[in-house]
């Protein structure tokens, strides 16, 4: 069921790599489609790491200062 990743929605490329992962812990799988399935996964994987990057250069929060001035900072996931 592999695709052309690079034409798939983040969502359906997350999905594909948790079906991977599944298979992987409970099929007994060959060794020979075990790595081919691992390659896709770690496909997908960078794949979905990179549509996130770029999502989240993508989010800005604008503030404005006290002389109303429009202020951009980079929008940042860290826990306060």
């Amino acid at each position: 069921m592999e695709q052309n990743i690079e034409i798939m929605k983040f969502e359906d490329a997350l999905k594909r790599l948790e079906e991977i992962a599944e298979k992987m812990e409970c099929d007994n799988l060959s060794l020979e489609e075990s790595l081919k399935i691992f390659e896709e996964g770690m496909r997908l994987a960078d794949f979905c790491n990179k549509k996130l990057d770029s999502a989240q250069k993508k989010i800005s929060i604008i503030l404005k200062d006290k002389d109303l001035k429009v202020i951009e900072e980079d929008f940042s996931l860290e826990e306060e």
